[in-house]
C-alpha cells in the first residue's frame, strides 16, 4: 500500500490488500491490543506497591506508639489490599484502557489516612468499633465496593448526560436534607448531617457529584448563548443580563448553604465548581470575574452580618491574640495545628512519636496537621504530590475527551478534589479562613470516602471511554 504522500490514490474498498499492507494492519492491531495489557500490568504493580506502603505505615505506627506489632490490625487492613486488587481485576475486564495511576494513588492516600487515624486511636486508648480507625476501614471497604459497582453499571459516561435534570433535582434534595427538622443534625455548629437511628451521613458530599453531572450536561446545551453573546468592556466580553440567571441561582444556593447550614467551605466548593466548569465551557474570563465578585462580596457581607462567619474571619486574622486563642470557638484549634506542623519540622517526629492528639478533631478536620507533625514537610510534600498526580490525570482525561460532556465532567470532578484540598490545606496553614471541610481520602468520615471513591470510579470510566474512542490509523 502506497502512502498518500506518494501521490497515488489509496486502494478502494473491495480491492485486494497486498502482503505489506496486511502486515502493517496486523502489527497495528497487535500494538493496540498490547496497550491495555501494559496499562493494567503497570496498575497491578503500583497497587501492590501501594499496599506495601500502607502495611508498612500501620506497622511503623504500632512500633512507634506501642513498641510492638499487633497482627490483628494488619490482617484487617489486608482486606483493603484485597479489595484494591479486586477493583484492578474488574478494570482489567470491563475498563481495560482506564488510567493506570488513579487506583494506586487513592489506595495510598486512603491507607495513609487509616494509619494516622489508627495512631490517634492508640493515643486515646480506644479500640473495637468505638475506634475511628476500624470504622474508617469499614467505610473504605464499603466505598470501594460502591466504586466497583459504579464501574460495572456505567459502561458509557454519555448515559449520564440524559439524566442531567434528574441529577439537578437529586443534588438540590441532598443539599436540603440536613435542613429537615426530624433527620437533620447539627455537628460542631454546622447543619450538614442527617441521622436515622444510629446511622449518620453527610449528603452534601454526594451532592457535589450530582451537581457536577448537571453542570456538565447543562453547559453543553447552553454554551453558545453563554460564550458568544454579550457586550465588550475593556478586554473582556461580559454576558447579557438575561444570561446571568445560572450563575445567580448557584450563587444564591451557595449563600443559602452559608446562612442556613453555617458552612463556608461547602458554599465555596459548590460555587467554585460551577465557576470553573462555566469557564472551561465558554472560555470567557468575565464569568470568573463576575463569580469571584459575587462570592467575595457575599462572604464579606456575611462576615459582618452573621456572627459565626465573622468569628471565623476574626480567628483567622488575629489567631495568636491570647483573647482570641482562649475564646469559645476561637483560634485554639488553628494555633495548635500550626504548632504541630512546626514540631514536625522537615522530616517529622516519625509514625507514632508525635502528639497530634492534642489538636481538636485531629482525625478529620486536622488530619493534615497530624500527618505533617509525624511525617514532616517532606511527607506532606509527598502527599501533595499524590494529589497533584491524581488531579493532573483527571484533567488529562477531561481534556483528551472528544465529547463536550465528558470533557466538562472530567474537569469538574478533578477540580472538586483540587479545590477541596486547597481549602483544607489553606485553612490549616492559615492562608484562608478555616472552613471545616474534610481532606479527600485521608480524613475520617464515611460520606466523604464514598463520594470520593465514586469520583475516582467515574474518572476511571471516563479514561477508558477516551482511549476507546474511534481512531483513524494511517500507515
Amino acid at each position: 500500500m502506497q502512502s498518500r504522500s506518494s501521490g497515488e490514490a489509496p486502494a478502494s474498498i473491495g480491492q485486494p490488500i497486498d502482503a505489506g499492507a496486511r502486515a502493517t494492519f496486523t502489527n497495528t492491531i497487535r500494538l493496540r491490543l498490547r496497550a491495555p495489557a501494559k496499562l493494567r500490568n503497570l496498575e497491578l504493580f503500583l497497587v501492590l506497591f501501594a499496599c506495601i506502603i500502607v502495611g508498612g505505615s500501620i506497622a511503623l505506627v504500632q512500633l512507634g506508639a506501642l513498641g510492638t506489632i499487633d497482627p490483628t490490625v494488619l490482617i484487617i487492613g489486608t482486606s483493603l489490599g484485597v479489595l484494591a486488587i479486586a477493583m484492578h481485576v474488574v478494570l482489567r475486564f470491563v475498563a481495560s484502557e482506564a488510567d493506570p495511576f488513579i487506583l494506586p494513588v487513592i489506595t495510598v492516600l486512603n491507607g495513609l489516612g487509616i494509619a494516622e487515624i489508627y495512631r490517634l486511636d492508640i493515643s486515646r486508648k480506644v479500640s473495637g468499633w468505638e475506634s475511628s480507625g476500624i470504622r474508617q476501614i469499614a467505610w473504605t471497604a464499603m466505598a470501594m465496593l460502591i466504586a466497583i459497582a459504579v464501574i460495572l453499571l456505567i459502561r458509557n459516561h454519555r448515559v449520564l448526560q440524559r439524566y442531567r435534570y434528574v441529577a439537578m433535582f437529586v443534588g438540590i434534595a441532598l443539599l436540603l436534607l440536613p435542613m429537615l427538622p426530624v433527620i437533620g443534625e447539627t455537628v460542631n455548629g454546622a447543619r450538614l448531617w442527617i441521622r436515622i437511628g444510629s446511622f449518620s451521613f453527610q449528603p452534601g458530599e454526594l451532592a457535589k457529584i450530582a451537581l457536577a453531572i448537571f453542570f456538565a450536561g447543562y453547559l453543553v446545551t447552553a454554551r453558545d448563548s453563554l460564550s458568544l453573546v454579550g457586550r465588550k468592556f475593556l478586554w473582556m466580553r461580559f454576558p447579557r443580563a438575561r444570561d446571568l440567571g445560572p450563575i445567580l441561582i448557584i450563587w444564591l444556593a451557595a449563600m443559602i448553604v452559608l446562612i442556613f447550614q453555617r458552612d463556608l467551605g461547602t458554599a465555596l466548593l459548590y460555587f467554585g465548581l460551577f465557576l470553573v466548569m462555566i469557564y472551561v465551557a465558554t472560555g470567557r474570563a468575565s464569568w470568573v470575574v463576575l463569580g469571584l465578585t459575587l462570592f467575595v462580596g457575599g462572604a464579606l457581607v456575611a462576615s459582618q452580618v452573621l456572627g459565626y462567619v465573622g468569628g471565623r474571619f476574626h480567628a483567622w486574622l488575629d489567631a495568636f491574640n491570647p483573647t482570641v486563642y482562649q475564646a469559645q470557638g476561637g483560634s485554639y484549634q488553628l494555633v495548635q495545628g500550626i504548632f504541630g506542623l512546626a514540631h514536625g519540622g522537615l522530616i517529622g517526629t516519625g509514625w507514632g512519636l508525635g502528639r497530634p492528639n492534642i489538636v481538636p478533631l485531629a482525625e478529620s478536620d486536622y488530619i493534615i496537621a497530624s500527618l505533617g507533625e509525624e511525617l514532616g514537610l517532606a511527607g506532606l510534600f509527598a502527599i501533595l504530590a499524590l494529589y497533584l498526580l491524581f488531579v493532573s490525570r483527571g484533567f488529562r482525561i477531561g481534556f483528551a475527551g472528544q465529547d463536550d460532556f465528558g470533557r466538562l465532567l472530567g474537569v469538574g470532578l478533578s477540580f472538586v478534589i483540587a479545590l477541596q484540598v486547597f481549602i483544607v490545606l489553606g485553612g490549616v496553614t492559615r492562608v484562608i479562613p478555616l472552613t471545616g471541610l474534610t481532606t479527600p481520602f485521608l480524613a475520617a468520615g464515611g460520606s466523604s470516602l464514598v463520594a470520593n471513591w465514586i469520583i475516582a470510579a467515574l474518572l476511571l470510566r471516563l479514561s477508558d471511554s477516551v482511549r476507546n474512542q474511534p481512531r483513524l490509523v494511517v500507515e
